[in-house]
C-alpha cells in the first residue's frame, strides 16, 4: 500500500510539459517537502528566533508605524486590531493589546533625540532584516539586497503594510455602522449573505497580508500565482490553529496556576511561535510551487557523482554560450539554466560557481546576474570544463589524502589519456556538431 502511495505521489512530475496536470498530486508532493523541511528543523529554529526579536522590535515597530498611521486617521484602529489578531490567546488578548499600546504611548519620538530616534528605527529594522533572512532561506538564496534596496523595501513593509492592514481593518468595522449596509439588510436573504461576507472578509485580509508579505519580502521575483498559493494555504493554517489554540487556551486552567502572572507572556510567546511557523511555513509552499524542479530531489544535500558534474557543468556552457552566439536571445541567468536541466538552482550555482573561479564565466551587472562566456568560445577547452567540474569544491583537500605510487602513476595516465582523448577541442567546436546535427536533421525531413 506504501509503495503504491508512493508511486502515485512521485510519479506526476510538474516540471514535463507533455504530463497531463494534476493539481492534486503537486499539491501532495509540496506538502511532503514542506513537512521533509519541518522536520529537518531549521525552519522551526527561524520561528523561534523571530519569536525572540518580535518581542524586541515590536513596541519600536509599532511606535514607527503609528506616526505614519495618525496621518491616515487610522491610529485609533491599532488596539481593536492587535486585539484581533491575538484573539486566539482568547480573553486576555484585550490585556496584551492594551499594554502593548501603552507603552508605544508612552515613548515620544521627540524625547528620544537623534541617537534613540536612530536605535528606534534600527530595531524596527532588524525584525525585517531577520524575516528576510529567514525567507531568502527558504527560497535558497545566498545575496541579499543591497543598502538602497534595504531602505526602501523596508520603508515600505514597515510604513506602507501597517496603514493597509489597519485601514482595511477600520473599513471592516465601519461596515456595521454604514447605511447601504442596513438597507442591504433589509432585503430578502442578504442578512445571511452579509453574515456569511463578515465572516469571510477577516480570512480574505489575512491572505492579502500573507500574498503582499511572500512577493516583497524575499530578494527575488516571486510570481503572483505562487505568493498567493502559500498565502491560501497558510491563511487556512492560520485560521485553524487560532480555532485550536482558542479552545486550548480555553479549556486549560493548570497553566494559569503553575505560571501565575507570567501565564500571559508565556501563551503570546506560543502564539507568536506558531503564526510566525506558519507564516514560514506558506513561504516554503510559495516557493515549490514556483519551483517544482526540486521536488524531484527528495533528499537535503544532494552530492554529484564525476558524471553529474561533466554533464551540468557541459550543458551550463553549452547553453550559455548559445545564447552568447545569438544576439538576439539574453544571456540566461541561474532559475533558466536550472530549470532547462531540471535541478534545484542551489546544485547548479556550485559549479557555476567553480566555472566562474576558473574564468570560463563571468557574471553581469543585472540583478538576477546573468552569464556571460569568460572568454570567446574558440578559447575555451573543453578539458578545462571537465577539469573544473570534476575538481569544483575540492578545496585541494585532494592533495592532503595519501597515495600509493602505482595508484598515482594509474591516476596521471587516466588524466593523460583524458586530455589526448579531448586534444583542443573547444566550447565552439561543440557548437559546430549541434549545428551539424541539425542541418543532418532538417535534410532528412
Amino acid at each position: 500500500m506504501r509503495e503504491r502511495i508512493n508511486h502515485y505521489i512521485w510519479d506526476y512530475d510538474a516540471c514535463d510539459p507533455g504530463t497531463p496536470r494534476s493539481s492534486w498530486r503537486h499539491f501532495l508532493q509540496i506538502l511532503w517537502m514542506v513537512l521533509r523541511d519541518l522536520m529537518g528543523g531549521m525552519v522551526t529554529l527561524r520561528a523561534m528566533s523571530l519569536v525572540y526579536t518580535t518581542l524586541l522590535s515590536i513596541v519600536p515597530l509599532l511606535a514607527v508605524s503609528i506616526s505614519v498611521l495618525k496621518g491616515f486617521g487610522v491610529h485609533d484602529q491599532l488596539e481593536p486590531t492587535l486585539a484581533q489578531i491575538l484573539a486566539p490567546i482568547g480573553e486576555q488578548s484585550a490585556e496584551i493589546s492594551a499594554r502593548i499600546v501603552g507603552f508605544v504611548e508612552n515613548m515620544k519620538i521627540g524625547v528620544l533625540g537623534a541617537v534613540g530616534l536612530l536605535l528606534l528605527l534600527y530595531t524596527a529594522i532588524t525584525l525585517i532584516q531577520k524575516i528576510e533572512s529567514a525567507f531568502n532561506h527558504t527560497w535558497r538564496l545566498q545575496g541579499s539586497r543591497n543598502l538602497m534596496q534595504r531602505f526602501s523595501d523596508y520603508l515600505s513593509v514597515i510604513m506602507v503594510g501597517p496603514v493597509l492592514v489597519f485601514s482595511a481593518v477600520g473599513i471592516t468595522a465601519s461596515l456595521g455602522n454604514n447605511h447601504v449596509v442596513e438597507l442591504l439588510n433589509s432585503l430578502p436573504y442578504m442578512n445571511n449573505l452579509l453574515w456569511l461576507g463578515g465572516k469571510l472578509l477577516p480570512f480574505v485580509l489575512v491572505i492579502a497580508a500573507f500574498t503582499f508579505i511572500y512577493l516583497m519580502v524575499p530578494n527575488t521575483r516571486v510570481q503572483f500565482r505562487s505568493a498567493l498559493y502559500g498565502a491560501v494555504v497558510a491563511g487556512l493554517l492560520w485560521q485553524m490553529a487560532g480555532i485550536i489554540f482558542t479552545a486550548f487556551v480555553g479549556g486549560s486552567s493548570s497553566y494559569t496556576a503553575i505560571y501565575s502572572g507570567l501565564a500571559i507572556l508565556l501563551v503570546f510567546m506560543i502564539w507568536l511561535y506558531l503564526s510566525w511557523l506558519i507564516l514560514l511555513t506558506g513561504a516554503s509552499i510559495s516557493f515549490y510551487h514556483q519551483h517544482p524542479e526540486y521536488l524531484k530531489w527528495k533528499k537535503l544535500d544532494l552530492h554529484l557523482s564525476a558524471g553529474m558534474r561533466d554533464q551540468l557543468a557541459l550543458q551550463a556552457m553549452v547553453s550559455i554560450a548559445r545564447a552568447h552566439d545569438r544576439p538576439s536571445e539574453q544571456a540566461p541567468d541561474l532559475e533558466t539554466l536550472a530549470a532547462y536541466q531540471h535541478l534545484p538552482g542551489d546544485v547548479l550555482r556550485r559549479m557555476l560557481d567553480a566555472l566562474q573561479a576558473d574564468g570560463l564565466l563571468q557574471q553581469s551587472a543585472d540583478d538576477p546576474p546573468r552569464y556571460l562566456p569568460g572568454a570567446t568560445l574558440t578559447k575555451i577547452r573543453l578539458v578545462d570544463i571537465l577539469r573544473s567540474a570534476r575538481q569544483a569544491e575540492d578545496e585541494g583537500h585532494s592533495d592532503r589524502f595519501h597515495c600509493d605510487a602505482p595508484v598515482a602513476s594509474l591516476l596521471a595516465q587516466l588524466e593523460q589519456n583524458f586530455n589526448s582523448q579531448l586534444a583542443d577541442q573547444t566550447l565552439a567546436d561543440l557548437l559546430q556538431d549541434f549545428e551539424d546535427d541539425k542541418t543532418d536533421e532538417d535534410s532528412l525531413v
